[in-house]
Order: structure tokens, then sequence, then C-alpha cells
């Protein structure tokens, strides 16, 4: 199973590397630095499994790949800027704004955040399967998505939400981005619309399982194995699955969601093997 991992994540590199732009500018090494620092992208993985599942080549949703790792990428730049999570350590190394600036590392994640749109309009798909494509990364990461979850998470921080309100604000917040990475591999396939609402069950239940995942790492795992900061959504008032339930009810209910993400994939084609493989990995991760 990791070897499947590595080959999604060795073919991403490449592509990755091959849009950004040349190195030898701020901006441009920034959003490099940024960008192919690391990082599991698991993302890009889940456009490249559902893509092999629903029998698309991978060429064709390279560019899809591309752009949820470079949307990644820039929110992970916006989240450590000191107006936001303030951390100077992602990935294992000084967050961006630490090691360039804090004004070139906002331009290297507006750079980023529209280059992923670039990538996307610009792909070989027919243009029906690029505005697809656009259309649900854009609800994805906008308001309705991954940006009103961090605005709901912000507020929320120093208040207690119920578990109703916590999982609306990661719905957005980290859910988002994974079904939209779900639906970007299977829009190039004949049979797509009838396996939408699979792909929405799947996807819901994997952002939950991933944000807890996240919470019980950070409170039990140190920062040498997280590659970023541990403990700080205790120090900073965050509302998390282990704050609110407990560690153990927490462990229950990861258990309860990644057992609804593979019931999800057994109905998509042929059961879905390459993304039941990489479901098991995502739910044996360490950081």
């Amino acid at each position: 199973m990791s070897d499947l991992l590595a080959a999604y994540q060795n073919r991403l590199e490449i592509a990755l590397a091959a849009c950004l732009p040349p190195a030898g500018e701020r901006l441009a090494d920034a959003m490099r630095y940024a960008t192919l620092g690391g990082g599991k992208r698991l993302r890009a993985a889940l456009v490249y499994a559902t893509a092999d599942d629903f029998a698309v080549p991978l060429d064709a949703v390279d560019a899809a790949a591309c752009a949820l790792e470079a949307l990644h990428a820039y929110s992970l730049i916006h989240d450590d800027l000191p107006a936001m999570d303030d951390d100077d350590l992602r990935r294992g190394r000084p967050s961006t704004h630490k090691a360039f600036d804090e004004a070139t590392a906002i331009l290297a994640g507006d750079a980023l955040n529209t280059l992923a749109f670039q990538l996307l309009a610009t792909s070989p798909l027919l243009p029906a399967a690029q505005i697809a494509q656009v259309r649900i990364l854009a609800n994805a990461a906008g308001w309705r998505g991954m940006v009103g979850g961090q605005m709901r998470d912000i507020i929320a921080t120093g208040s207690r939400l119920t578990l109703d309100e916590l999982q609306a604000v990661h719905a957005g917040k980290t859910g988002a981005l994974i079904r939209a990475a779900l639906h970007c591999g299977a829009i190039p396939a004949a049979n797509y619309d009838e396996n939408r609402p699979a792909l929405d069950a799947l996807g819901t239940a994997l952002g939950i399982a991933y944000q807890i995942a996240d919470d019980i790492l950070d409170a039990t795992a140190d920062s040498v194995t997280l590659g970023k900061t541990a403990g700080k959504d205790s120090v900073q008032g965050k509302n998390t699955y282990p704050a609110l339930l407990g560690l153990g009810t927490a462990r229950a209910a990861f258990m309860t969601y990644s057992e609804q993400t593979r019931a999800a994939a057994t109905r998509l084609p042929d059961g879905a093997p390459h993304l039941r493989a990489l479901l098991a990995i995502i739910d044996g991760r360490k950081n």
C-alpha cells in the first residue's frame, strides 16, 4: 500500500515542479519553498486514486492534482501567518513567512491560489470537464468551503461549540478540499454523474475522520513527528474533537467515520481498490 502512495507522490512532485515558476526570483522561490517542501500529498493522491478507480488516465488529472496541492499550500502559508494561527514551523521547516517575510508569504499564497485555477483551465480535458473541475474547486476553496470554515474556526476560538457546530466548521475547513479532490479525479469519467452521491458520502466521512485524527495527533504527538508545533490547539483555545469528546471518545469517533469511508468506497466502480488502499494508509498516518 505504501508503494501506491509513493507512486502518486513521485508523479505529483514531477508534475508540480514543472508547473511552478522557475526558481531565481523571490516570489517564485517562496512559491516553490512552500509547495515543494515536503508534505504527504494526500489530496493529490486522492485525485489519482479516484482517477485510477474510474479508469481515467492519470495524465488527464495531473493538472487537477497539482491544483489541489497548490491551493492547499496557499492555505497553509496563510494559516501560519501571525494574524491567523501564528506558527513558525511547517513540514519540519520554518514557515514561509519566517523563511522569507510576511509580505512575500502573503503574495506567494495569493499566487498559488490563482495558479490552481490556471492549471485547471489549461488542462488537456474537454472544456466541459475543465469548467466542472473549476466549479468544484472554487466552491470547495471559497466562502462556502475552506475559507468560510477557517473564518468560523477563528470566530469560535475561546468558546465552546456543540458537536454539530464543530463538524460544520471542519466540513468547510478540512472536508471541502478532500471532497473536491475525489470529484476532480472522477469528473473526466463517463460514469461520474451516477457516482456523485457515493463520492460525496466518502468525502464527507473522510473529511471528519481526517480532522479527528489531526486533532488527536496535535494533542498526543510531538513537534518533530508532526513537522509543526504540537499542542497549539489547546494553547490557543481551539475547538477540537478531543477537547469536546475526550481522547477515548474521539478515537472511537475516528473509527466510526473511517468505517463510513470504506463503506462509501465499496459503492464506487469495482469497489474502488485504489481508494480503499489509500484510505488504509490515511487511517494509519502519524503526522
